[in-house]
C-alpha cells in the first residue's frame, strides 16, 4: 500500500541569550534605526560558549516529540538540516541521536543552508513515501553566530541562531486514495553557478579554517524574490491550487523585505504570513521549523490549514513543501 508523510507534531529551542541591536550597534557603525528598516529585524537569539548546535537540535526534538506524543523508541530516522555543525564529523544528526537514546535507524545532516529544513523534509518524506521510514524527526539547527565577521554590518546584523524540529510518520493509504492531511508535495532546486553570491570563506579542504560568512546583499535579495515566487507557484501549479488556497504562507526569515516583496509578487494576502524575524533574525536552516511552531503554540495553525513553506540558501538552494496539517 502506498503511504503518506503525516506531520504529527513540531517543537523549537532558542538559546537564552538575547542580543539586541542596539548592543550591535555599541560595537560597529549602525543603529537600531537602521537594522529595522532594512531587515525588520529587532533582537536574536546567540549561543554561549559551550553551547553546540547538537544542543539546540536535541531541545527542540524533545519539543516535538512532546507534541507527537511519541517515544524516542519509536523512531527509525533523524535528518538535520545545518550548516554549523559541532564537528567536520560525525554528524549532528548521530550526536542527537546518542542525546536522544535512539538505538536503531539512521541519522544524518544534510547541508542547503538556510533551505536545509526544506531539504531535509523532502528527504524524509520520500523515504517515508518508499517505506524506508515509518518515524521520522527532521530537525533545522544552526549556530549562525559562529560564522560571522562581527565587524561586517552587512551580515552580522542579519543572523541568529536556534532549532526547530517536526515529526514525521508514514500514514497507509488505499491504491487511489487522495490524502486529506500530511506533506503534499517538496520542490528543491539549487545553482552552483551563484555559489558567490553568499558563502564562507573557509573550509576543511580550502584553507583549513571555518571562515566567515560573506554575502552579496543586492544580488541576493534579487535571485531570493525571483526564486521564491518561481518554487511557489511551482508547488501551486502541481497540485492544481491558487494562491488563495493558502491558509498560511511560512518563509524563511531572511529579511522582511525579501519576504514582502515576495508576498507582493504572489498576490498573497498579508494577514496569512507567518513573520518571526524581528524575534529572531535569520536562524537559517531552523527559521521556517521556528515560525511555525510560533503559529501553532499560538492557534493561528489550526488541523487542516493548508499550509506552504518557502527558503533559500546560498549554493544557491531554494525549495518549497506544501503542508496539509
Amino acid at each position: 500500500m502506498p503511504y503518506i508523510s503525516h506531520v504529527i507534531g513540531c517543537g523549537s529551542y532558542l538559546p537564552p541569550k538575547v542580543v539586541t541591536n542596539a548592543e550591535i550597534a555599541a560595537r560597529i557603525d549602525t543603529t537600531d534605526e537602521w537594522i529595522r528598516s532594512r531587515t525588520g529585524i529587532k533582537q536574536r537569539h546567540i549561543v554561549e560558549n559551550g553551547e553546540l548546535t547538537s544542543d539546540l537540535a536535541f531541545e527542540a526534538a524533545k519539543s516535538a516529540l512532546a507534541a507527537a506524543s511519541v517515544e524516542v523508541e519509536e523512531l527509525d530516522l533523524i535528518v538535520i538540516g545545518t550548516t554549523t555543525p559541532d564537528n567536520t564529523f560525525p554528524s549532528t544528526a548521530v550526536k542527537l541521536q546518542s542525546k536522544l537514546g535512539m538505538r536503531r535507524g539512521a541519522a544524518f545532516d544534510v547541508q542547503a543552508v538556510c533551505s536545509g529544513f526544506i531539504y531535509a523534509l523532502s528527504v524524509v518524506d520520500c523515504m517515508v513515501k518508499s517505506g524506508q521510514a515509518k518515524t521520522a524527526l527532521v530537525v533545522g539547527a544552526d549556530s549562525m553566530s559562529r560564522i560571522l565577521d562581527w565587524e561586517d554590518r552587512g551580515t552580522c546584523v542579519l543572523f541568529g541562531d536556534g532549532a526547530g524540529a517536526v515529526v514525521v510518520r508514514a500514514q497507509e493509504m488505499a491504491d487511489g486514495e487522495t490524502p486529506d492531511r500530511g506533506i503534499i508535495s517538496t520542490h528543491i532546486h539549487s545553482d552552483g553557478n551563484l555559489q558567490d553570491l553568499l558563502y564562507v570563506d573557509g573550509g576543511v579542504s580550502s584553507t583549513g579554517t571555518i571562515g566567515f560568512l560573506r554575502m552579496e546583499g543586492k544580488e541576493v535579495f534579487r535571485h531570493a524574490v525571483t526564486n521564491l515566487t518561481s518554487v511557489v507557484n511551482e508547488a501551486l501549479r502541481a497540485n492544481n491550487l491558487e494562491t488563495t488556497d493558502i491558509d498560511w504562507f511560512v518563509p524563511h526569515q531572511a529579511n522582511k523585505r525579501i519576504i514582502d516583496s515576495t508576498v507582493k509578487k504572489l498576490g498573497l494576502s498579508p494577514e496569512k504570513v507567518i513573520l518571526t524575524i524581528a524575534e529572531h533574525g535569520n536562524t537559517s536552516a531552523a527559521s521556517i521549523p521556528l515560525a511555525l511552531d510560533t503559529a501553532l503554540l499560538d492557534g493561528r495553525i489550526k488541523s487542516g490549514d493548508l499550509i506552504l513553506m518557502e527558503a533559500m540558501g546560498g549554493g544557491l538552494t531554494w525549495g518549497a513543501a506544501l503542508v496539509r496539517w
